[in-house]
Formats: structure tokens, sequence, C-alpha cells
């Protein structure tokens, strides 16, 4: 399902909006996205974007019914049976046990990308001098940002030692009509490739895909490790392979369906300004250097769309891409911590400030043995807070989650504080990325654990009272 297709899809269904009247990408388009996206409304196709003449498709991923039709399925349970066969697949022992994994292996392997010789991305090519960001309907989302940025990027790089790629999604400031900043975090893929690239004096390549399929763009915000493409979980997720092709002036390959790639290179050393933005975290991010992207060509299809997010003061789209992470990732976070029952990352705790996880716990210390394993699980580690609850608690619902919080924590004991690293965004901490970390076990407390009362059994009615209720209760007239 690529962009020009969806678009096609959700104006038959009537969740797609073509906004014909002139609009500002200068703050208007966000406060009218803001409001459609508030009331579940439809994706909006601005066709008049004041000083551009390329529409610009905004609240993509604004509902769950959206979401699936990205991917060609009706439900969260039929896309999660996609990534059935990464789950199924364990460490091999022995020669039958490598022969079972490979025979499992070949239903991913027809789902790897798979490199075409012409895209639609490419059917318009233009070089250096041409290149004009200006044309393009780029946004400036909120009053104090330094500028327009383009928010929906797939970032492409090239790691200079292995030559494996990886696609991240990285804000751009676009600086003049061929350059731009590229705000890529510490420990990211775009950095670390930067990195790898200045120890050997050397240019990193760089391809930023603009309304590539929505499944890749989702794909390249997944928090995947290093040696897993994005173009495969997209594969997996769409249950077909996706195409590419290679880009006019980089070694580098990018999606074939993409509306619009911008080309070029990351000097050595070279620096800029960025920021601030109103970021997701509903606060600016201050100004601080980040590398200078150098365009050197433009490629695109003969009609582009260029695709756009806002973020901000939670609830917006991107509330959605982090609980879909949450649900497709929750399985293999059980594969990797089997104590698990059930994950929950409120939104309102923007996904790394708040994590609520339920066990079945059996032994004395395994809330923390829990707290432990989520710290060094990949992007869990910048999680600030992690309380870890009974199996029966429904951590989905706040209300649970603040009674048992409240009934079952004596703070002197069920705290544990710790330092480690944090979201780079985190503005609390009195450093950036690091600071201090809290474990709250929630859970019932067992003799072993020093807890020398009885705990006290939870009042629930009885089953067989129930059912005789359930029975009656169309003849009680309530």
């Amino acid at each position: 399902m690529d962009l020009r297709n969806l678009i096609s899809l959700w104006e038959k269904k009537g969740t797609l909006k073509r906004i014909t009247q002139p609009v500002s990408p200068d703050l208007e388009i966000t406060e009218i996205y803001r409001r459609v996206f508030r009331e579940k409304g439809p994706a909006l196709l601005f066709e008049n974007v004041e000083g551009s003449r390329i529409p610009l498709l905004i609240n993509i991923f604004g509902t769950w019914e959206r979401v699936w039709d990205i991917f060609g399925v009706a439900s969260q349970q039929e896309l999660l049976a996609r990534l059935t066969p990464l789950l199924n697949i364990e460490p091999p022992s022995g020669f039958l046990d490598k022969a079972r994994a490979l025979w499992k292996l070949k239903d991913i392997a027809g789902l790897l990308p798979r490199t075409i010789k012409k895209g639609p991305c490419q059917q318009h090519v233009l070089h250096e001098t041409d290149v004009d960001l200006s044309v393009y309907p780029v946004m400036t989302c909120w009053p104090d940002d330094a500028g327009r940025f383009i928010t929906l990027p797939v970032v492409v790089t090239k790691d200079p030692v292995s030559g494996k790629q990886n696609m991240g999604m990285y804000r751009m400031q676009v600086i003049d009509k061929n350059h731009t900043a590229m705000h890529w975090h510490p420990s990211k893929g775009g950095d670390t490739h930067h990195r790898k690239a200045r120890e050997q004096q050397k240019r990193l390549e760089v391809a930023c895909v603009l309304g590539c399929e929505p499944a890749v763009i989702y794909a390249a915000s997944a928090p995947l490790p290093p040696d897993i493409s994005e173009l495969l979980l997209a594969g997996l997720l769409l249950d077909r392979p996706i195409e590419t092709v290679k880009c006019k002036t980089v070694d580098l390959e990018v999606p074939a369906n993409s509306q619009i790639v911008l080309e070029g290179y990351i000097d050595e050393d070279e620096s800029f300004p960025e920021g601030p933005f109103g970021d997701h975290t509903g606060y600016y991010t201050p100004q601080r250097p980040f590398p200078v992207f150098h365009i050197q060509a433009i490629t695109m299809n003969d009609n582009p769309v260029y695709p756009s997010i806002a973020v901000g003061w939670p609830p917006l789209e991107d509330i959605l891409l982090g609980k879909l992470t949450e649900r497709l990732f929750l399985p293999l976070m059980k594969f990797v911590v089997p104590d698990i029952i059930d994950i929950d990352l409120p939104a309102a705790g923007l996904f790394h400030n708040f994590v609520f996880v339920s066990i079945d716990k059996r032994y004395p210390g395994q809330a923390y043995k829990v707290m432990d394993s989520l710290w060094g699980l990949g992007q869990m580690s910048t999680a600030k807070v992690i309380v870890v609850f009974d199996s029966n608690v429904n951590i989905h619902n706040p209300d649970e989650i603040l009674f048992h919080l409240g009934s079952n924590i004596d703070p002197l004991r069920d705290v544990t504080l710790k330092k480690g690293p944090l979201d780079i965004l985190d503005h609390a901490s009195s450093e950036e990325g690091f600071g201090g970390k809290m474990g709250i076990d929630a859970t019932r407390k067992l003799k072993e654990e020093g807890y020398g009362r009885i705990w006290p059994q939870q009042a629930v009615m009885d089953e067989k009272t129930v059912r005789r209720i359930d029975s009656i209760w169309n003849q009680l007239g309530l």
C-alpha cells in the first residue's frame, strides 16, 4: 500500500479530505491538523499550500482504521501474526536444529527487499543547480520554531565499515535552498555512521526519503537492533518485499515507490545551530549544533505528494506510532524476558517516562529482575520510571494502576533509585541524556521478601454468583 494507493482507498472510504482553500504551511496547517486529529478525523490532503505547487498529506497515522489500511490487515491480531516467523526461531544447538531454523527462515527470505532497475521515485531528476527546497510545502509547526522543518523523513545512511544500510527518522531544519540540519541523537544509526565516517575522514552519503510506503515510515521509527533491516520489518508487516532502486548520485538504495528523494552528503565536522523546535514532549527543544546535510540532487515522481506530521503536546499522531510499537514489540520483549505478561507505555508518559509491566510473580525479587532486564533492553534503557504489577492488574486502566500503586507499595521498601541513560529530550535531568531512574515494586509481597504480615486477599465476587446474575440479568428490568 503505497501513498498513492492509500489516498485512493481513503478517498473511497471517506477517510480522506481534500482541502482546496489556500492555507499557509506556517502554523496554519498544524492548527487545522491538531483539531482534526483530536476529533479522530480524516487524513488531510492540502492541494493549495501557499508558496508551493506540491500537495501536502498529513494525519496519515491518525486513526487505527488507517493504520490497518496501511498494512493491509483488518486488526492488530492479523498484523501481529505476520511477525510469527521471527518469534518461532530459536538459537540452533545442533545440525538438525540448524536445518529447522533455516526452514523457518525461508518464509522471511522471500520478504527481503528487492532491487529493481527503475522506480516511480526517479521519474524526474533535479541536479545540484536546480535543487530548491523553497518550492516544497515544508511546515513551520509552532510559533517559536527556528524555521521550517521536514518532519516525516526516512533518512538512509550506510555503515562505512560493514556496508549495511540503516533507516531512521530525524527531523531536518531547512537552512537554505539546498542545505538542512540533520537532528540525529547520539547512539542512533545515522549518528553512529557519521562518527565512523569522521574516523575515516570521509563524507557520509545520505538519502532523505519523503513519501515512501507508510509501512516503511513506521519501520524507520521502530526500535530495531542494528543488524535488523527496517525494510525487512516493513516487508514482514506488509507480507511482501519492499522494492528499492539505487540512488542517482550516492551509493544508497531507497524505496522505489517514494514520492521525493533528497540525495547528498554530510561533511566530517560541519554543524549548524539547529532549533528550537516544538517537540513531542510538548516543550521546545533548545538550540544546539547538528550536522549539515548538503543536497546535490532531488528525484521524484511526476506528481509528488509531500508527507508531513506535526508533533507537540500529546496526544497527536505520533502517539499511535508509539502504541503500535508497544503492541508489535511486546512479543519480542516477552521472548527475551519471559517473566513479562503485559506492558503499557502510556502516551502521557511519552513512552519513556513511565513503563507499567505485569508479571506472574513466583519468587522473591522477581520484580527487580524484570526492571533490570528492561533497562538493559535497547531503547528501554532510557525508561525513567518502571512500575511492576501482578498479572491480575489491567495495566492499561489508569484507575487500576493508581489503585494498586497506592495499595501495594511501602515507599521505604518498594522503591529503588538508580542512575542511567535518559531520553536526550528529557529536560528535568541535571545532565542531558543522563540522570536518575526509579523502579517501583507494586506486586504483592512474599514472606521471603521480608514481609512478616499476611498479605490480604482481594475481595471479588465468586464465579457462581456472577454466572447466576448473568442468567437472570435480562429479567431484572435494569
